[in-house]
């Protein structure tokens, strides 16, 4: 049981429902228990060809759980900061977020489920002080389809745990979510759902998993906030897994020991566990609020942008356009989301921009900027945010602290961007109406200059041009267009930053590191690696440099290139530690963070005559003469201090 008002609570014990304390007690109490705590993973995942973000605890471990063996040794444990853009709808509700914290921690053929379950129970119960009375669990009711069965010991496990703390463990086998909302779970603590809710992988329920992904049954952890009243909307009853608010889920244990095949699942090789549980979310239910917004990691930022507003933003409790607290307090939640993303994403190396991640972030920076407009808040947003996401995270993570001014600079001229598009919208306003504001000429506003559909009302408005008005399922139509379109473009790009793992595309991965290296020769060591886009056909290396480089500069840099492709060099590659890997000469991607051990990528021999030494996942070819001859095809600009090369092997 937890301890009672007044009562002092365990060693390591979370006092207040501080986010940091709660992370750092979370950390304590797993490497007291043989974990190694290893750092976080970029934002930005390299070589990893299935994603454009990380965006769960797991997924830079996937190789471990597939069997390689982790340098920190089988018990692992962390605080991953994760990023998922297709939540960016959800956002602006109580509980929503596209940046979140994910505390995880993997056992790699350690232990199993008769630790993992106990051991979330009492960091939930004993170390965060929460009520048992207010937790439910969730586990798996079997995929008889795919012959894989019910989860009886995660079942008996949590019946234990539940009857040790006083709380009666009543079972039901509810299967799926539509059937748990009409039937209702009545005084069941622990709820059988089936492959649709309690199975976990990268792609979802086993249907939807491709050969060669991993995934396990799961054993959720959900907290009860009574205050919150069933909505209807999602069904005549509240259950674990129902969207109203009223349960919000703040622990995930998976069981990762399924294999998906080309005719279903075969075991892993080991038997492993991934959990993860949301920073936000445990803090949440410290602090008995159902608003993750109200949590210490958001608050600060919220408060900012009350104090950011005009006084005429404020009269009435109403937004700068009328549209009262409710509609303002999803404005505030977007931005407070948004900029918290933007500024790890910076932290992480990205650069707004129309490609790809770049892409991602502009969209952030830019529906914030809006959001801040609709407040009334016209200039200085982002830059202003920034210093505060910085101070609420230094302490975790330090480097932010160092390389503040470089992240506000980064937002700066974003923002200062956007407004300048924002005018050339208002020219262009008059000229697209063509008599009266259409959809179509709102769409177009808004897809290709960023303004926002009510800043085209209120200008339209405010010069005397009449509004269509049937403008709004028009415009509607037209977004969901772009949103279908969107998605399959997505499908289909680069993710991260090879397309796949083909010969073409590795060999043209392989000359990036020889590109990248005779940019540093010919320009100077300030050349760092910024982005890169490997497909069968071409190459993309974003590095910065201040300058359009001459034509002189770019023959001299493709003749390096195929020098050292006729040199036949060896690409050798050795495990060391980042600090054994930076001292022997090697470079890495800008706005990587690297574990306790690293793999470099040699051109040459690696204690002699060497050409090029990078930090990287690979693939490579095993020499350099398998590449062919090297073309650069096109030289631009980027972004703000940053250039692009496109070059082609033939």
């Amino acid at each position: 049981m937890s301890p009672g008002p007044g009562e002092p609570g365990p060693v390591g014990s979370v006092t207040g429902v501080n986010a940091s304390e709660i992370r750092q007690a979370y950390l304590d109490f797993y490497a007291t228990r043989g974990h190694a705590v290893i750092g976080r993973a970029n934002l930005v995942p390299r070589e990893d060809p299935t994603t454009l973000f990380t965006g769960s605890g797991m997924q830079p471990l996937i190789p471990y759980l597939l069997g390689a063996p982790h340098p920190a040794g089988n018990r692992l444990v962390d605080s991953q900061v994760c990023f998922r853009a297709e939540d960016i709808d959800e956002v602006g509700d109580a509980r929503h977020t596209t940046l979140f914290e994910m505390l995880g921690n993997w056992s790699l053929g350690s232990y199993f489920k008769s630790e993992q379950l106990p051991w979330v129970f009492e960091f939930l119960t004993a170390v965060v002080g929460l009520d048992p009375s207010r937790l439910y669990a969730s586990v798996f009711g079997g995929a008889p389809g795919w012959g894989i069965p019910a989860d009886e010991e995660a079942e008996q496990l949590w019946i234990g745990l539940f009857s040790g703390a006083g709380v009666e463990p009543t079972v039901l086998d509810a299967g799926s979510k539509q059937r748990a909302a009409a039937m209702g779970i009545g005084d069941a603590r622990i709820v059988r759902y089936d492959e649709s809710q309690c199975w976990w992988s990268r792609s979802g329920p086993p249907d939807t998993m491709p050969p060669g992904e991993p995934g396990g049954p799961d054993s959720e952890v959900f907290y009860l906030f009574p205050q919150v009243r069933h909505d209807p909307a999602f069904g005549v009853h509240c259950h674990p897994h129902c969207d109203c608010g009223r349960f919000v889920e703040i622990g995930n244990s998976v069981f990762m020991q399924y294999l998906k095949t080309g005719s279903g699942f075969e075991l892993l090789p080991q038997r492993n566990v991934d959990f993860g549980g949301g920073l936000e979310r445990i803090a949440m239910a410290a602090a008995d609020s159902p608003d993750a917004f109200a949590v210490d990691l958001l608050a600060p930022l919220m408060a900012e942008i009350d104090a950011m507003r005009p006084a005429r933003a404020h009269d009435g409790n109403r937004g700068a356009h009328g549209g009262g607290a409710r509609a303002d307090d999803r404005a505030k939640r977007v931005i407070a989301d948004h900029t918290r993303a933007v500024v790890f994403l910076a932290f992480d190396g990205v650069e707004p921009s129309n490609n790809t991640q770049g892409y991602v972030m502009r969209r952030f920076a830019r529906r914030a900027m809006r959001q801040g407009l609709y407040l009334g808040i016209e200039s200085d947003l982002l830059a202003a945010l920034s210093d505060v996401v910085v101070s609420i995270y230094r302490d975790a993570y330090p480097e932010l602290g160092e390389r503040a001014s470089e992240l506000r600079g980064v937002l700066e001229r974003e923002e200062a961007l956007f407004r300048k598009t924002l005018a050339r919208g208002v020219r262009e306003l008059p000229r697209l109406a063509e008599g009266r504001l259409t959809g179509e000429a709102v769409f177009k506003l808004f897809d290709t200059f960023g303004f926002p559909p009510e800043l085209s009302l209120e200008e339209a408005a405010s010069t005397g041009v009449p509004v269509d008005p049937a403008w709004e399922p028009s415009f509607q139509g037209l977004m969901d267009e772009q949103r279908q379109r969107s998605r399959t473009a997505a499908a289909g790009m680069f993710k991260g930053g090879l397309a796949d793992h083909s010969v073409s595309t590795t060999q043209l991965h392989t000359a990036t590191h020889l590109l990248y290296k005779a940019l540093r020769l010919v320009l100077g060591d300030h050349v760092v690696q910024r982005g890169s886009n490997i497909t069968p056909e071409r190459l993309r290396l974003d590095f910065s440099h201040p300058a359009k480089m001459t034509p002189e500069e770019l023959e001299k840099v493709q003749q390096i290139v195929n020098d050292a492709i006729a040199q036949n060099w060896p690409m050798q590659v050795k495990e060391m530690t980042p600090e054994q890997a930076f001292g022997s000469g090697a470079l890495g991607a800008f706005g990587d963070r690297y574990g306790p051990t690293v793999t470099v990528y040699t051109a040459g021999d690696p204690e002699g005559d060497w050409y090029s030494k990078e930090i990287c996942g690979g693939p490579h070819v095993t020499r350099t003469g398998e590449l062919g001859r090297f073309r650069i095809v096109k030289e631009e600009s980027s972004s703000a201090g940053v250039r692009r090369i496109r070059a082609v092997l033939e």
